[in-house]
């Protein structure tokens, strides 16, 4: 059995992402390249934004910490820590409004 604590690493994460000149920070914590389910910590100093990218499967967006906004041509979602949005299949990008970190969770579509 592996445990993590997300508050833990969300902390390390933020302090690199607030050095780091991309203003981000990222670390799979599960899953990978072989497996369709991937969980990515994903932190973004204030202001900064993950430009627009396509969705590639089903994914969920955790807030651990911050304020981030999640848009697509369509609509704008904006969460703080403790919210969790199902993303649609659209493209999309995430802006951080205060330093952040989110749990990212993504199920690939698998290739036949």
């Amino acid at each position: 059995m592996q445990s993590i604590s997300l508050t833990t690493l969300a902390g390390e994460h933020l302090a690199a992402a607030r050095r780091a000149t991309s203003g981000r920070s990222a670390r799979i914590i599960h899953g990978g390249r072989e497996n369709a389910l991937r969980q990515t910590l994903l932190a973004l100093a204030a202001g900064r934004r993950l430009d627009g990218h396509d969705n590639p499967g089903e994914a969920t967006l955790q807030v651990l910490r911050g304020h981030v906004r999640l848009a697509t041509s369509r609509d704008t979602w904006e969460g703080t820590a403790g919210d969790y949005l199902v993303i649609r299949p659209e493209r999309h990008d995430v802006t951080a409004i205060e330093h952040s970190a989110v749990l990212l969770t993504v199920v690939a579509r698998l290739r036949p």
